[in-house]
């Protein structure tokens, strides 16, 4: 059994991250989107969002996408690449635009959250197993994905089952379910869903969408439901989240879940973590952050537990900013405070600007 391993001097690369990054514009005050006056620019994807915060924290990420020949493609490029994402796999293509997005400042847990997208016949829709061939994305450690990149096409749908297929010498294949009713034209999505997830080596759900998705109602629950990952990490909201590891399944004997198990560094079990306090400022971009701060403890081999606090750490980072995308804490500061004791722990709380922060300014009583 093989844990996870480098990459090659030729092949730096440790992540590529697939899927659509739109244009995102973001509201200047709370109410309607009839109401609002006027938007800022910025730059929203599930799949960019966790390459950029990846990238933030030191790791080497590719973005691998299609965009059109416009200027909202010349900006997403940019913008993304600014953070030290890689983005010469991302194509340009000259008769599809790219997405954009308007979305209300409210909670999108809440009935008052509006998005406007305009994204069909978007050039990331285009993407397919002849557009992106597969041997150009497993030259990397992990392969980072999401279900929303399924719902976009019929041609995505077959790339992501091709991607998810079971094969000897594919990277680590992460998975991060984002179950979006309104994205899929029929009621397969669930089902989609729940097949890509069996496909992954590592797969993030939350509580509450695997009960809206699948009807599971519970970690034990979802974890029977998906035996075949080395790892399923469920999120729990503010609560915490934890992560379920077990043997590989008879059938994925020797391939890459197996991997992925010995990566976990954990007998078989259920670990969980509870997230920190944290003040909000915006509600938007965690889970993408938490696929990232885990992501990242993958990468260094950190015990389940501690990859569970980075999770947790990088989300507060996104939760502590207006946009989706925040400014992680230096390597440093997060071990740190992923090493605290539990007692130390439970204490945190983390508010606007803690990432500049020293571990100490950051603990209450």
């Amino acid at each position: 059994m093989s844990s996870v391993t480098g990459t090659s001097a030729a092949d730096p690369t440790e992540v590529i991250c697939l899927g659509e990054s739109m244009v995102t514009f973001m509201p200047s005050r709370s109410g309607r989107l009839a109401d609002v006056p006027s938007f800022a620019r910025t730059i929203g994807g599930a799949e960019s969002n966790v390459a950029c915060a990846l990238a933030a924290a030191g790791h080497r990420v590719k973005w691998v996408s299609r965009v059109g020949a416009d200027g909202f493609g010349d900006h997403l490029i940019e913008a993304i690449g600014a953070y030290g994402v890689d983005t010469s796999a991302v194509g340009r293509d000259p008769d599809r635009p790219t997405g954009i997005y308007f979305r209300t400042a409210t909670d999108r847990s809440t009935d008052a959250y509006e998005v406007a997208y305009y994204r069909a016949g978007s050039a990331a829709s285009a993407m397919s197993p002849m557009t992106l061939p597969y041997a150009e994305l497993t030259g990397a450690r992990v392969l980072h994905l999401s279900g929303i990149t399924a719902a976009l096409s019929a041609d995505c749908l077959a790339l992501m089952l091709e991607l998810t297929e079971r094969r000897e010498g594919r990277p680590l294949v992460s998975f991060d379910v984002n179950h979006r009713p309104g994205l899929w034209r029929d009621a397969s999505g669930p089902e989609v869903l729940l097949e890509l997830a069996r496909g992954a080596d590592l797969v993030f759900v939350g509580e509450d969408e695997a009960a809206d998705a699948w009807g599971l109602h519970g970690g034990a629950a979802i974890r029977a439901a998906l035996p075949e990952p080395g790892v399923v990490v469920v999120k729990h909201g503010a609560r915490g989240a934890t992560a379920y590891t077990g043997p590989a399944s008879e059938a994925a004997e020797g391939t890459a879940p197996e991997r992925a198990q010995d990566a976990a560094g954990s007998a078989p079990g259920a670990v969980f973590a509870p997230a920190p306090r944290v003040d909000v400022v915006a509600p938007v971009g965690a889970g993408d952050a938490f696929a990232a701060g885990f992501l990242s403890g993958t990468l260094r081999e950190l015990p389940l537990r501690d990859r569970l606090r980075h999770g947790h750490l990088m989300a507060a980072a996104a939760l502590t900013v207006p946009g989706d995308l925040g400014t992680p804490p230096s390597t440093a500061h997060a071990d740190r405070l992923a090493e605290l004791d539990d007692a130390a722990w439970g204490r945190l709380r983390l508010g606007p600007g803690w990432t500049s922060a020293v571990d100490e300014e950051v603990r209450t009583s």
